[in-house]
């Protein structure tokens, strides 16, 4: 079992930042960020590997930047140039059963996930 509990949404204007944290309990190889707005499908967002280095959906890609530290046993997701279709709630993931070179980049390649955090971004 991994516990996971997301931090740092909020309300900013097009355009602005805001970094989402996520503590765990233990760590695994595969671990990621997930959004889902009001009536849609979860999207996948960015696969960060054991390693660290980070895979990022097209509809982010080079706006925001995942990291992780493991000392702190903590996930964050700096979102920059946010956008109003970038709204909803935002989940922090892991997966327990695959190995750092077959981390998924969809919601079925991951088995835990946090509350969510709540990102409004206005126009």
């Amino acid at each position: 079992q991994v516990q996971l509990e997301e931090s740092g949404g909020g309300s900013v204007q097009a355009g602005g930042s805001l970094r989402l944290a996520c503590r765990f309990d233990k760590r695994t190889a595969c671990m990621g960020w997930f959004r889902q707005a009001p009536g849609q499908e979860r999207e996948w967002v960015t696969t960060i590997h054991t390693e660290g280095r980070a895979k990022y959906s097209d509809a982010v890609k080079g706006r925001f930047t995942a990291s992780k530290d493991s000392a702190k046993d903590s996930l964050y997701l700096q979102m920059d140039s946010l956008k109003p279709e970038g709204s909803g709630l935002y989940y922090c993931a892991a997966d327990s059963r695959w190995t750092s070179f077959q981390c998924k980049d969809l919601q079925a390649g991951y088995n835990y996930w946090g509350q969510g955090t709540q990102v409004t971004v206005s126009s």
